[in-house]
């Protein structure tokens, strides 16, 4: 049984978290350095974008946890670190500064950097603001590391749960930074997961990345793949549970509870689009397979006319069924059902791929709510899957086009 507790990457045992203002960032009221310890050596994964482009830090990251080994993370918002000369000099270095500040090897941290692109990270703030950040270190540090990640973000991604494997009491909490250039393909922004579960980091790797298909990857806010996205899980096992090793009923609860996480966090990212009113929350059954259910929810919430729609609160069940015929899914458009829902009620549109008369004054009600569900059923099969986005406004392109100035 899942429950959710408070502490963020925080309540597992042994995790202390810490977010300042180091000077990365002009407006000195934003926190732009977040770092996360663990007192004992953890099992490590991450998946990284598929962006050809890359920030630096993913390549150190990938290097520092090729052994599934880490202890700490340390992240700077304000600055991407991406398509700079001396990128992964500034990265290494950042590492480097958390083993002269903490002990904790260079080798043994994951870095991360979000931001601006293309300008040069000088590591000078960040080497002048390490004594702050390691004495701002506390169990309850976690908001304040979520807060010292954030750039266009406007709400706070944080997330505790609690749940039992082999007879012991575990936690894994996660923090998370998005809001735009989100379209992940292997992973999504930046998050960062805690747990103080024992689990084998070869099988923490494969369930990281067999999640990730069904979570961040399901995500999408503008259609842009960013440069930077990270998401990366610690378990450092002070749970003291047998490590997970093999398939059963511990690997089954540490899963769930992977799931509970990733998904809020989703809908964290998907509600705080840039610019974005309104939560998205596609949800596609009947499909004839698990891949083609994927394919029509992403291409749902990725449909800019559909998402423009929901901005105005306008039932067009049309673009709906336009987005599904380009997706590329195999299927009878003849037997697609559409319906609107949230808080105030759930209105059909939509039966075998034609109209049906609704009322329009009821649909405008519905879809007025700041988050909107978006039934889909295929009526060919006993697949499903469920994709997360948001509403396109006029702040997206405001926000969008002075972002670096």
């Amino acid at each position: 049984m899942i429950k959710t507790v408070n502490g963020g990457v925080c309540a597992p045992i042994g995790f202390k978290a810490a977010g300042v203002h180091c000077g990365v960032r002009k407006n000195k009221s934003k926190r732009d350095l977040a770092l996360i310890v663990s007192d004992a050596p953890c099992a490590a994964a991450a998946v990284y974008t598929t962006n050809l482009v890359k920030g630096a830090p993913i390549d150190v990251t990938r290097k520092n946890i090729a052994d599934g080994k880490a202890q700490a993370i340390i992240c700077n918002s304000g600055n991407a670190n991406t398509c700079n000369a001396d990128g992964i000099e500034v990265a290494e270095k950042m590492c480097a500064l958390v083993e002269e500040a903490i002990g904790i090897p260079a080798t043994d941290v994951v870095v991360a950097s979000t931001g601006v692109i293309g300008q040069p990270l000088d590591i000078t703030p960040i080497q002048n603001g390490m004594p702050a950040l390691v004495a701002d270190l506390s169990e309850d540090g976690s908001q304040r590391a979520a807060e010292g990640i954030m750039t266009t973000d406007t709400r706070l991604k944080e997330i505790a749960v609690e749940f039992e494997v082999g007879g012991k009491t575990c936690r894994m909490g996660g923090i998370a930074k998005g809001s735009g250039m989100i379209h992940p393909n292997m992973a999504t922004m930046l998050v960062f997961i805690t747990t103080d579960a024992a689990i084998d980091p070869t099988l923490l790797d494969r369930l990281l990345r067999g999640d990730v298909q069904n979570s961040f990857n399901m995500v999408s806010v503008d259609g842009d793949t960013s440069t930077n996205d990270t998401v990366a899980i610690l378990a450092n096992g002070r749970a003291g549970n047998p490590t997970i090793t093999a398939e059963g009923a511990d690997l089954d609860a540490f899963a769930e509870a992977l799931a509970a996480v990733t998904t809020y966090l989703c809908r964290c990212i998907a509600k705080d689009g840039e610019g974005a009113t309104k939560l998205l929350e596609c949800r596609v059954s009947g499909a004839a397979t698990h891949l083609t259910a994927k394919t029509v929810a992403k291409a749902v919430i990725c449909s800019s006319l559909l998402k423009a729609a929901m901005f105005g609160a306008d039932a067009n069940w049309g673009r709906v069924l336009c987005a599904i015929g380009y997706s590329g899914a195999v299927l009878d458009v003849t037997k697609i059902d559409v319906a609107f829902a949230s808080t105030k009620g759930r209105i059909e549109v939509c039966r075998n791929g034609a109209g049906i008369p609704f009322s329009e004054e009821t649909a405008k009600e519905i879809l007025l709510e700041d988050e909107i569900l978006i039934e889909i059923h295929l009526n060919d099969g006993e697949e499903k899957a469920t994709a997360f986005g948001c509403d396109l406004t006029y702040d997206y392109v405001k926000i969008n086009g002075d972002y670096r100035t």
